[in-house]
């Protein structure tokens, strides 16, 4: 399976810090994903953990200061600046972030970040009061400004035995941020997308609600999926145990009316909506004040219509002719297509998601999914059993194709 870090070549600078073990189990993910690591360490960096360990992780060589100095000499830091499609420095300690505030070349990493042009990740590792001085912070906002992404520092236990901002984040967190890094010029720099995730819970009681079994998955894949295109993303999301991904704005929302909203507001500035949440078509009409007992015998519960949210975004689409596609879910039990197409024309979609909730091994609650997808051209996509993940970097790569006929 290919990855938004599938034959990237991503140079890993390591500073001087505890936290460099945690660059070590950075340097083992991005390689295990696809990514090709080299790796520099400086001087301080190699008295915390050897060249040897990062080679070990990463089937490349490891440079040190000696190297800029070798038989490559004078080329070796053009040669893995020039080569390398993403810089990250983590951990990078006040003096790394001081060098390369002001230019300062002293050593082969930071030589080599002043001849690379690709982006730079920087995440900050040191203790507490370093990180809060005004010289930190200062040289911080200059490599903000200068286009650095900033990851972290996180709030915890530090190495002094303090307890306070500056520890380094973990590197599956890193991971997000050097993907959401990697995404930045993609196919859909520039456009907004919106997407909704997660199934609703429609209340009866103060503890008891109407809701279903949708995880949020693959909603949240198609939020990850737009922003390795370089998207801005707007997740919209019922109940959902997920991780948010790095750089999606989250709205969190628990009823079909509070989506209803959240998805109306954020609409005029999208170009894009991806309707995947598994939103409620019915809601009890007057749910009780009070927890319902049993004592009381068996209630009888009401029920009427939730919003259409789709009815009302092609209503809005109509007159404003945003957003420019809208792509729909059908999650059937029974007559699959029939009833994904019915939708597709009703709800006015340019495409639609048809996935057969009775598979045990797609749909709710699973990592992989099987789906296929109908165009409002007649076109039909039959994906075979994929990771949800796989589904969402296809469904996003056929709307590229269509804003591309939009703009056409």
């Amino acid at each position: 399976m290919n990855t938004p870090f599938s034959g990237k070549k991503i140079l890993l600078g390591v500073t001087g810090s505890i936290a460099c073990y945690k660059a070590a189990d950075l340097a083992s993910k991005l390689a295990q994903a696809g990514a090709l690591v080299d790796v520099v360490l400086t001087e301080a960096a190699t008295h915390f953990v050897s060249p040897l360990t990062f080679q070990s992780v990463t089937g490349r060589r490891a440079y040190v200061d000696a190297d800029l100095w070798g038989s490559e000499g004078h080329v070796q830091h053009i040669a893995l600046g020039h080569s390398a499609n993403l810089l990250v420095i983590a951990p990078a300690s006040a003096n790394t972030l001081a060098k390369l505030a002001h230019g300062i070349a002293d050593n082969l990493l930071t030589v080599s970040v002043l001849a690379a042009s690709c982006p730079l990740v920087l995440a900050p590792a040191m203790d507490g009061g370093m990180y809060n001085h005004p010289a930190t912070q200062a040289n911080l906002a200059l490599l903000e400004q200068r286009g650095a992404l900033i990851a972290g520092p996180g709030e915890g236990h530090l190495a002094s035995g303090l307890t306070g901002k500056g520890r380094m984040l973990e590197p599956a967190e890193l991971m997000g941020y050097i993907r959401l890094a990697l995404g930045r010029g993609g196919a859909l720099s520039g456009r907004r997308v919106l997407v909704t995730a997660g199934g609703t819970q429609e209340p009866i009681d103060p503890v008891r609600a109407i809701t279903n079994r949708s995880s949020g998955k693959q909603g949240f894949a198609l939020a990850q999926a737009a922003l390795d295109l370089g998207a801005q993303v707007t997740l919209v999301a019922g109940p959902a145990d997920l991780p948010t991904p790095v750089g999606a704005q989250r709205v969190d929302v628990r009823t079909a009316a509070e989506m209803h909203q959240a998805v109306l507001a954020a609409l005029p500035d999208c170009d894009v909506l991806l309707m995947a949440a598994a939103v409620a078509d019915f809601r009890p009409t007057a749910p009780a004040e009070n927890k319902i007992k049993k004592e009381t015998g068996i209630p009888t519960i009401q029920l009427e219509k939730t919003p259409d949210i789709l009815r009302d975004v092609a209503q809005v689409r109509q007159s404003t002719a945003r957003p420019h596609v809208v792509v729909g879910f059908a999650a059937e039990s029974e007559a699959l297509l029939d009833n994904a197409e019915r939708k597709l024309h009703e709800k006015r979609l340019d495409m639609i998601a048809a996935n057969d909730i009775r598979a045990a091994d797609a749909g709710f609650g699973v990592d992989t999914n099987r789906v296929i997808l109908l165009h409002a051209s007649g076109k039909v996509d039959n994906l075979p059993l994929i990771s949800k993940a796989e589904v969402a970097a296809f469904i996003l790569q056929r709307v590229v194709e269509l804003l591309a006929g939009v703009a056409g």
